[in-house]
């Protein structure tokens, strides 16, 4: 047995809960820092952006499985779901952080979204993860069939306005935000038809599609 088996054959034993308790463990111990001084002068800055931060792991982890699995032979399929709904959980609390710690008016939330370009990609990016977080059922599964997958495709444009929220955030060109948006980009790639076939097999396809 190989390490790919053995890796796939351990993590058939790991519960998807796992997931949501680690994620609410990080953000309850982010939280417990900012609230105790440790995170620095600007504690609601810190904990906004380490939530922001961990939204973008989540979504870069959740666009890698299907690659890890084409490519590597690496099953983490059974964890997608809770991936995702964590995800959505930090976008969630990392707009929150920002909404009543940071901004704490409403009419200057509306006014920030309009007139800032990067919390307006930042909020076009929540939209789009939205009604992804509410289908992530067994029952919308069944009720929506293949529209489900075309309507979870809108995790790929969220995942890429969520990098560029990040780049347009930060101050200058820093390398963490960039080399987020190059992985994602790389991720969206790699999950287009015919990449990693075989050169026969690619000319196969073609030829069949002519015919």
């Amino acid at each position: 047995m190989g390490f790919v088996d053995r890796f796939n054959s351990a993590m058939r034993r790991v519960p998807a809960w796992t997931v949501y308790v680690g994620s609410l463990a990080y953000a309850g111990w982010v939280f417990f820092q900012g609230a105790t001084g440790a995170l620095g002068p600007n504690p609601v800055e810190a904990i906004e952006h380490a939530y922001g931060e961990a939204a973008l792991y989540l979504l870069i982890a959740g666009l890698a499985v299907t690659p890890l699995r084409r490519f590597a032979k690496v099953n983490l399929l059974k964890f997608r779901r809770a991936i995702g709904l964590t995800c959505f959980f930090f976008v969630t609390i990392h707009l929150l952080t920002w909404a009543v710690l940071d901004v704490q008016a409403l009419d200057r939330v509306w006014a920030d979204i309009v007139k800032r370009p990067y919390i307006t990609v930042g909020m076009a990016g929540f939209v789009l993860l939205l009604p992804l977080a509410v289908t992530s059922n067994n029952l919308s599964v069944r009720k929506l069939g293949q529209t489900w997958r075309q309507l979870h495709k809108l995790a790929y444009p969220a995942a890429v306005l969520g990098a560029v929220h990040y780049l347009m955030l930060v101050k200058g060109w820093q390398v963490k935000p960039l080399v987020m948006l190059g992985v994602i980009l790389v991720l969206l790639v790699l999950r287009l038809p015919g990449i990693g076939k075989p050169r026969r097999a690619r000319m196969a396809d073609r030829a069949q599609s002519r015919a």
